[in-house]
């Protein structure tokens, strides 16, 4: 394959930037608007955790799907771009449902018809690079990729969120459209693809299978999680009782068996879905030994020989829990704190997250340097304090409403995730098969939706159950259990051998 020139790496990549222009507008501003406005002010929590997750569901099953469909696409307009441009013409129709919702379980159906959408175009996307860039090239169109992932956050604090918050909501939703649709067009232009001349052999089953093998991992997860939080947050509730009375002992049992379920699912759940989807190794089950004893023995030699990836993928999968759920729950976490109403709350939540991703970008950019000087395990245990400290400064305007503290904490949370975004990648690529890259990393892909599974889906309820029992002490429990991921995502480097990180 010949060279490729600055312009193709931009044009092949150039979906990206509106891919992420589109989740972040939906995900991070319009969806709590609506949901602050449809939902009951005490389970809005519960209601933005629910939709989110039952949506991600549905997209960690898309996305594989239409990556798979697209591969053995015959199309004289190429592989990926006919299903780029069909799902953005879909996400066209369900932005516009969105938009329209006029009660909470029309935009439940309007956002699981848009999930199933935005990812015909994400599932087909993921191919662009493989198909076009050769491989000794591809570190250069990754650098570009990721820009296209970073400068997103900054364009919709910048733009998006402002028009909601000076009240033009639909033109807010007509930007994000907007913009997504010039860019598909710029793609369908710029990109060129040769047609396929025969379609390959390539089976749906094994793919769908290692989905299903995750989200099986990841229901493992949340139900021991849900168990032990329940176990461990019911008995430190018993023993606090007679002493502290039943509003603390409540609250107690609530928020931390919410801390610890999410934990558990987030660790649980990784193990159990790599074991499930990487594949079992038998230890040999001697005679008369039990099904118990004997998944004990292939768990040992999993850990033996997988041990480094899963801890990588718990590593990852514990730091994006928690800034993708604070990102989502920053709206209503603000309007509490500061008394505020949704437009104003979207207004902070935008400059909040403006100085994030301008911070983002200063630690992101140079973290190739960074990691080659101090090493990435030490970055990334740096990245983890630094981000539960970040969280703990937010939560710290619940008695301090402080919109210097807020942008104090923007910084501190912008570039530890700087660090980690590029860095957690670039330690995942060393520890794979070379043979099997793109299995192993696929799975790190959909554990990643997980997170947001885990973090609103136990959080949102979480909230609004002990802000029933005291205002403030909800969002205190939530801010707090997300700050702790944070920190436990440098305690699980741990478990990666130093000489593999």
């Amino acid at each position: 394959m010949k060279t490729l020139h600055w312009y193709d790496h931009v044009s092949i990549n150039l979906f990206w930037l509106g891919l992420n222009i589109r989740n972040n507008s939906v995900n991070s501003v319009i969806l709590p608007f609506m949901v602050s406005n449809l939902a009951a002010p005490d389970i809005r929590n519960t209601a933005l955790g629910g939709i989110n997750t039952v949506g991600l569901v549905i997209a960690m099953l898309v996305q594989p799907a239409m990556g798979i469909m697209s591969d053995r696409s015959t199309s004289r307009f190429g592989r990926r771009r006919p299903f780029i441009f069909a799902g953005v013409l879909l996400d066209l129709v369900c932005l516009a449902l969105i938009a329209v919702s006029s009660s909470y379980w029309f935009l439940v159906g309007a956002v699981l018809l848009f999930q199933f959408s935005s990812n015909v175009s994400h599932g087909a996307l993921q191919g662009l690079m493989p198909d076009l860039v050769p491989e000794d090239q591809r570190g250069v169109s990754s650098g570009v990729k990721s820009i296209f992932e970073l400068v997103p956050v900054v364009l919709v604090a910048l733009v998006i969120s402002k028009l909601v918050a000076a009240g033009y909501f639909l033109a807010a939703v007509a930007a994000t459209g907007a913009a997504l649709l010039i860019i598909m067009l710029l793609t369908m232009l710029l990109v060129k693809e040769k047609p396929l001349a025969q379609k390959p052999d390539i089976p749906l089953r094994p793919a769908m299978g290692r989905v299903l093998g995750v989200l099986v991992g990841i229901g493992l997860g949340a139900a021991a999680g849900l168990l032990s939080g329940g176990v461990i947050g019911g008995w430190a509730g018993a023993a606090a009782l007679p002493l502290a009375g039943e509003p603390a002992a409540l609250a107690i049992l609530v928020g931390l068996g919410g801390m610890v379920a999410m934990v558990g699912a987030v660790i649980i759940g990784v193990w159990a879905g790599a074991f499930v989807t990487i594949g079992q190794e038998p230890a040999g089950r001697r005679p008369g030994e039990g099904f118990i004893r004997s998944t004990l023995g292939d768990l040992r030699v999993f850990a033996g020989r997988h041990g480094n990836f899963t801890w990588w993928v718990a590593n990852r999968l514990l730091f994006l829990t928690a800034i993708t759920s604070l990102q989502k729950f920053a709206p209503f976490f603000l309007m509490y704190a500061f008394k505020i109403n949704i437009e104003e709350s979207t207004s902070t939540t935008a400059n909040l997250f403006l100085v994030v991703g301008l911070c983002t970008l200063v630690t992101a950019l140079p973290s190739g340097w960074l990691s080659d000087h101090f090493g990435s395990r030490r970055l990334l245990e740096v990245s983890g304090v630094l981000a539960g400290l970040g969280a703990f400064l937010l939560l710290g305007t619940i008695w301090l409403p402080n919109l210097g503290l807020i942008y104090v904490a923007g910084v501190v949370l912008g570039l530890a995730t700087g660090l980690f975004v590029t860095i957690n990648w670039a330690l995942g690529t060393r520890l794979v098969p070379p043979a099997e890259a793109g299995r192993y990393m696929g799975i790190s892909n959909l554990a990643g939706a997980g997170a947001g599974i885990v973090g609103t889906g136990i959080g949102g309820p979480m909230a609004d159950a002990l802000e029933k029992v005291q205002p403030g002490l909800g969002y205190f429990a939530l801010f707090a259990s997300y700050g702790v991921l944070f920190v436990l995502s440098t305690v699980s480097l741990q478990g990666i051998q130093k000489s593999t990180s």
